[in-house]
């Protein structure tokens, strides 16, 4: 495992990319209404990030493994679908679950971010999921003092969901962003108190919880995309956090 720590000049630089991806977030989920297609999301993302000063991380982004670079800037997955969704020409359904993952690079600098809205008038379920999934990234984001452990920052993501009645993702994990997308160390989503990497400054993390109504069981589908085993409805939330000595930083915010 090779962590790659952050300065404060590196840090500075980060908070603009979140600034640009959370600017990017919110305009989405404005937009983000009954009719509207998938590709449409994309596009103005697209338009968003570039006319920022910004790039779209994902596009031509080729995780490990994967056999193709991934061709959109954003991941959106609705419903079942828990995270890496293709945005296409599906127009949202009154009722639907929208997740919207986005990574920004700005001056070399990576930031990623997610949120999960409901269009128009959603089930009480579908609420309650997207209010604790949110709850469980929060929890999660007040561990991030320097002295504590990664095992911590699990226990209260699954601690939250399990008191809720729902259900961990297994396998699909958080991670170290910033000169890249993907750094070390891995951030699970459940854990003990007192395990695991002991925080430090200058550690950045992309924490995201990924809940479900039923299974804590991802198919991998061939498009590279995720769903739950049963099919039931999932959410997902992430904020790029910089622990320092003064504490932590949410740069997404």
């Amino acid at each position: 495992m090779k962590i790659r720590l952050k300065t404060e000049a590196d840090i500075k630089v980060m908070r603009v990319s979140g600034k640009i991806l959370s600017d990017t977030l919110k305009a989405l989920a404005s937009e983000a209404k009954e009719g509207v297609t998938l590709a449409a999301l994309d596009k103005r993302a697209r338009q968003l990030i570039g006319g920022a000063g910004g790039s779209p991380t994902f596009l031509g982004y080729t995780p490990e493994g994967a056999p193709k670079p991934y061709p959109a800037a954003l991941c959106a997955s609705v419903n079942e679908k828990i995270v890496h969704g293709i945005p296409n020409d599906y127009a949202l359904k009154n009722g639907d679950v929208l997740s919207i993952d986005l990574g920004v690079t700005y001056k070399g600098y990576v930031t990623d971010a997610a949120i999960t809205i409901g269009i128009g008038k959603i089930s009480e379920e579908a609420k309650e999921l997207i209010k604790v999934t949110e709850r469980s990234l929060e929890e999660a984001i007040k561990e991030c003092e320097v002295g504590k452990h990664l095992g911590d920052i699990g226990f209260v993501v699954e601690n939250t969901a399990k008191k809720a009645h729902f259900s961990v993702i297994q396998g699909l994990t958080g991670h170290g962003v910033g000169f890249e997308l993907h750094e070390d160390p891995s951030v699970f989503n459940y854990g003990r108190r007192g395990e695991g990497m002991k925080l430090i400054p200058g550690l950045v993390l992309a924490i995201e919880p990924m809940l479900s109504v039923g299974s804590p069981y991802a198919v991998a589908l061939k498009d590279g995309s995720f769903e739950t085993r049963d099919k039931s409805l999932s959410a997902h939330f992430e904020h790029t956090i910089a622990i320092t000595e003064k504490g932590y930083e949410v740069l997404t915010r």
